[in-house]
């Protein structure tokens, strides 16, 4: 019988975090304990280790994802335990999961089989509570806002016109479409509104790509919570709550250490998701998590063209960050399904050879940023070697190297090839990185840019609410930041029904949002929703605890 994630993860071995820790060159000074297997990295650990070099940096993304599965943290973890094997300091850099896929249909983020981050139960739930406080901290505005209305909207707050919206971690479709104020004055003045999930705030965003608290002090007052009656931004500056907000983060801030299940160092903070948010880890993390190993593994959510485009356009501008190297993740099932098949457990050349398109594409687009690209081929129980065979020969063809990845059931020892063909790519690699488009080009022809670069579709159509807010971009001076799309995960375009490589479309962008504490533009694309709901049969359904705390079902 195969073992559950769950179950491997609750028999492994854990080191105290202490000792995990030292790996690192820490001393009892440098972090806080959450219990025995977690802790709290001070931030100015950047500081102490400013004159050290960096390591390389890897980034792990993967293609189109599909029910069938990718494995993009499996990986990701897998690699990292590998490098170690090898001799090579190595440690991971990743998000930290939200509650809302955790009880929805996705599960948690913390890898799989032997390639697991632990203690997985916490890490999957509350943590060490970063979420939470993100989500007072972003509700804390929402309350300053009705409240400021209630009391004589001395800012002239034009209530139509209010963006901010309110946020809860969990999948709540109820929430998407509200009024609020209901029940008389005593209750406030009504008016429509909505919530989203807290991974898509910007606070979210704006700590994951603060480079210290001051910074993010400084995104905190620029975030634009409505207009007033002028058209005129109104920022959380003009509010007066900028220190209580960020006094709210003040440990959120601080990465979180934590161990694989080979006891190997991982740093997990932060959570955009990729389809509705920018997708990465925080900037903190990873510049500690280069200070602290030869080689950071880190990885940007769902395929290329969502968490790594904006990786490579978005974080790694704004942290001045040089990777080394990209992974792309691929499975023969989920290439068999973007190739047509129904059945994925049974061999289908003709399928699979239509689905590596898919593949073929991703690999383009990271090639445009100038880097090196390494495929890892995630092993399934049903996988066959004649499968196998077509996407070494396919990636032969595209230049790039592949290896087989069997770190679900082997653990590190599954990733040596992966790992070394990674070194190899590194230590090759002369180029330097570059980001797709020029910061000088207008928020519409950025747009299309990563539409026919990254997406291969033809064009761009514009609402009109998306060219009012175009036009006030420009007239507030917000023409020069990177753009974030907000679309669906699964298909390149903005059409989840199109599978594989999608040709002869052009994508529609029904509004536009200035994320200006984050310090990008949002381009939200066709019916793409901030706030999931959950699936017929929630995952929660088969989550439980024993008398004794032991909890099943989680993965």
């Amino acid at each position: 019988m195969v073992k559950t994630d769950i179950q491997i993860a609750q028999e492994a071995k854990l080191l105290h975090i202490s000792k995990i820790a030292e790996k690192l060159g820490l001393t009892e000074d440098d972090y806080d304990q959450y219990g025995k297997y977690k802790a709290k990295l001070d931030f100015n650990l950047l500081n102490k280790f400013a004159n050290k070099e960096d390591g390389k940096l890897v980034l792990v993304t993967a293609i189109t994802p599909t029910p069938a599965g990718e494995g993009k943290s499996t990986v990701s973890v897998g690699l990292t335990q590998a490098l170690n094997k090898l001799g090579y300091s190595s440690l991971a850099a990743l998000r930290e999961p939200s509650l809302g896929p955790v009880f929805g249909i996705k599960g948690g983020a913390t890898g799989g089989g032997y390639s697991q981050v632990v203690p997985m139960e916490d890490i999957n739930l509350h943590f060490t509570g970063d979420l939470h406080a993100i989500g007072v901290a972003h509700n804390l505005i929402s309350a300053v806002i009705d409240n400021h209305i209630k009391f004589g909207n001395q800012l002239n707050i034009d209530i139509t016109k209010i963006t901010w919206k309110r946020v809860l971690d969990m999948n709540d479709r109820s929430l998407r479409h509200t009024v609020i104020g209901l029940g008389g004055s005593a209750s406030g003045i009504p008016r429509e509104n909505s919530f989203q999930i807290t991974v898509a705030s910007e606070i979210m965003a704006s700590l994951c790509l603060a480079s210290s608290l001051k910074d993010l002090k400084e995104r905190i007052s620029k975030i634009i919570f409505g207009y007033d009656v002028t058209g005129k931004p109104l920022t959380v500056a003009d509010l007066k709550i900028t220190g209580a907000v960020a006094a709210l983060l003040k440990d959120a801030i601080k990465p979180n250490l934590v161990q694989t299940l080979e006891n190997t160092p991982v740093l997990i903070h932060g959570g955009p998701f990729a389809n509705i948010a920018h997708g990465c880890n925080s900037l903190i993390a990873t510049k500690l998590a280069l200070k602290l190993g030869d080689y950071v593994i880190t990885e940007a959510g769902f395929a290329a063209d969502l968490g790594a485009e904006k990786f490579l356009d978005i974080k790694c501008r704004q942290g001045n960050l040089s990777p080394k190297c990209v992974v792309i993740v691929a499975t023969v099932r989920a290439l068999k399904h973007h190739g047509g098949a129904k059945e994925l457990g049974v061999e289908n050349l003709e399928a699979l050879s239509k689905g590596l398109e898919n593949l073929d594409k991703h690999i383009e687009n990271m090639k445009k940023f100038n880097l090196p690209v390494v495929v890892a081929m995630n092993r399934f129980l049903t996988d066959i070697e004649a499968e196998f065979d077509l996407i070494r020969n396919r990636c032969k063809e595209q230049g790039v190297p592949v290896a087989l990845c069997d770190v679900w059931a082997r653990g590190g020892e599954g990733g040596i090839d992966l790992a070394k063909l990674v070194v190899e790519a590194v230590e090759n690699n002369k180029e330097e990185y570059k980001p797709l488009y020029s910061l000088d080009l207008t928020p519409a022809q950025k747009i299309e840019t990563i539409v026919k670069e990254i997406y291969g579709g033809d064009g761009v159509v514009f609402s009109a609410t998306a060219k009012k807010t175009l036009a006030v971009i420009e007239k507030n001076g917000y023409n020069n930041l990177p753009i974030c799309v907000s679309k669906t995960q699964k298909s390149l375009s903005d059409n989840a029904n199109l599978l594989g490589r999608p040709t002869g479309f052009t994508v529609t962008i029904n509004e536009v949002k200035i994320a200006a504490g984050a310090g990008f533009i949002i381009a939200m694309a066709g019916d793409i929703i901030d706030m999931p709901g959950l699936p017929k049969v929630p995952a929660a359904e088969m989550i439980d605890i024993d008398e004794f705390g032991k909890i099943t079902g989680l993965f």
